[in-house]
C-alpha cells in the first residue's frame, strides 16, 4: 500500500488542474500525547489521500501541526472524519483569509514524523508546557494592546513581519523561533516581568509554547492572540471590529502570503520599490527567499542576483557540478539574508519607540 507521493511537481499541477476543484486552505495544531506517531501518520495519510487533501503535516509524540488544502466539496466530510480522532475532536480550524496569491497553495500531501512539531529548542521536561498564557480574542486583544503597561511582541521571523505586522508591535530581527526566545527575553523583557506581555504569531502554535516558557521564566501577565493572525483577521471582518494588523500575513505554502490590508509596507529587495511578494530564487543552488517586484522578477528571471541568473542558463550538468558538496542547510536556503539584496531593511523597532504610544 503506497503511503507517499511519487509524482513530480509538474505532474501534480496537471492533476490539480484536471480536477478543477475549489480548495479551502486551513491550518490547525494540537499538543497531545501520541504513543505511535508513525502509525498515526500512516492513518492520516490514507484518510486524507482518499479525500483529495494536499498539504504538509508534522506528527510527533507531542502532537500534530498541519497546513492543508481541502477540496470544498469534501470539507464537511474532512471535518467529520478529523473529529472522530479523540484529541482532535472539535479542534479549531483556521481558514485562510485570502486564497488569491497562488494557483494552488499545495500540490501534494506530505506527512512527516518528527521529534517535535515545532523547532523551539526547549527542553519540555524543565517546565509545565500546559501552563499557557491567557488566550485573547480579537476584541480583548485590541483593548489590551493599547494599554500603556503592555508590551506587544511579534513572535515570527524577520521575513514574516517585514511584509505585515500589528501596529505598535516589537518586531525582533530573528531568523528562527528557536533563537527568538532568549533574544526577546534579553533584549525586551528583562526588568518588565510585571507588565502585560502580549504575543502573536501566524496561527497560534508558537505562542502556545512561548507563553508557557515565559510564565516559567517568571513573567506574571502573559497573554497570546488566540488563533493568531489568521483567526484575528477573520474575526475582525466577521464582527466588524477594528483591524490593527497592517499589510500581508506571511504563510508557509505556495501563496507565501495572504493579504490582510491593501497597505504595502515593505520594499523590493533588489530595486527598493514598494513590494511585498516573496520569491524563491529559481537557482537550485540558492533558493533564497526574498521580496521581489514584478519588474525585477521579469528582468532577473525569478533570481536573486545576476550570478544566479547566469547560473540558471548553464547546462544542467554544469549546474549539478556546481551544487556538489553544498549542504542544503539554513546557511544556503536563507530567508532574505544575502549581500546581494541591497534593499533588505532591518525592521526591528527599539522598545523605547514602542512604549511611546
Amino acid at each position: 500500500m503506497q503511503l507517499w507521493n511519487t509524482l513530480s511537481k509538474e505532474e501534480l499541477a496537471i492533476k490539480m488542474r484536471e480536477r478543477g476543484q475549489k480548495l479551502i486552505t486551513i491550518s490547525f495544531y494540537q499538543y497531545a500525547q501520541i504513543a505511535d506517531p508513525s502509525s498515526f501518520r500512516n492513518q492520516l495519510f490514507l484518510l486524507f489521500q482518499d479525500l483529495g487533501v494536499v498539504g504538509r503535516i508534522y506528527v510527533a509524540k507531542e502532537g500534530i501541526n498541519a497546513q492543508l488544502a481541502v477540496p470544498a466539496d469534501e470539507f464537511e466530510r474532512f471535518r467529520d472524519e478529523l473529529y472522530t480522532i479523540d484529541f482532535l475532536n472539535g479542534i479549531r480550524l483556521n481558514i485562510a483569509v485570502d486564497e488569491s496569491e497562488a494557483e494552488f497553495p499545495f500540490l501534494k500531501l506530505k506527512i512527516k514524523v518528527r521529534n517535535k512539531i515545532l523547532a523551539d529548542g526547549l527542553d519540555d521536561d524543565t517546565f509545565d508546557v500546559t501552563n499557557k498564557g491567557v488566550h485573547l480574542n480579537a476584541e480583548e486583544f485590541n483593548q489590551l494592546v493599547t494599554q500603556p503597561d503592555t508590551i506587544l511582541i511579534d513572535f515570527r521571523n524577520h521575513y514574516e513581519s517585514e511584509v505585515g505586522h500589528f501596529k505598535d508591535a516589537i518586531l525582533p530581527d530573528v531568523d528562527t523561533f528557536r533563537e527568538s526566545l532568549p533574544y526577546i527575553e534579553e533584549t525586551y523583557l528583562k526588568g518588565n516581568e510585571d507588565k502585560n506581555l502580549v504575543m502573536y504569531c501566524t496561527g497560534g502554535i508558537r505562542c502556545e509554547k512561548a507563553s508557557a516558557y515565559f510564565k516559567h521564566r517568571g513573567f506574571k501577565n502573559v497573554h497570546q492572540l488566540e488563533g493568531g493572525i489568521i483567526k484575528y483577521a477573520n474575526d475582525c471582518k466577521n464582527l466588524g471590529i477594528e483591524n490593527r494588523f497592517v499589510g500581508k500575513n506571511f504563510v508557509f505554502d505556495e501563496r507565501r502570503g495572504e493579504r490582510i490590508t491593501e497597505d504595502i509596507i515593505s520594499n523590493c529587495h533588489q530595486c527598493g520599490k514598494p513590494a511585498d511578494v516573496h520569491t524563491n530564487c529559481v537557482n537550485d543552488a540558492c533558493h533564497l527567499l526574498f521580496i521581489q517586484c514584478d519588474d525585477c522578477k521579469k528582468s532577473f528571471e525569478n533570481c536573486c542576483s545576476t550570478e544566479c541568473q547566469e547560473t540558471i542558463h548553464l547546462p544542467e550538468e554544469v549546474q549539478k557540478e556546481l551544487r556538489k558538496g553544498k549542504n542544503n542547510s539554513n546557511q544556503i536556503f536563507k530567508k532574505g539574508r544575502s549581500n546581494a539584496l541591497i534593499y533588505k531593511v532591518n525592521n526591528e523597532k527599539p522598545l523605547s519607540l514602542i512604549q511611546t504610544k
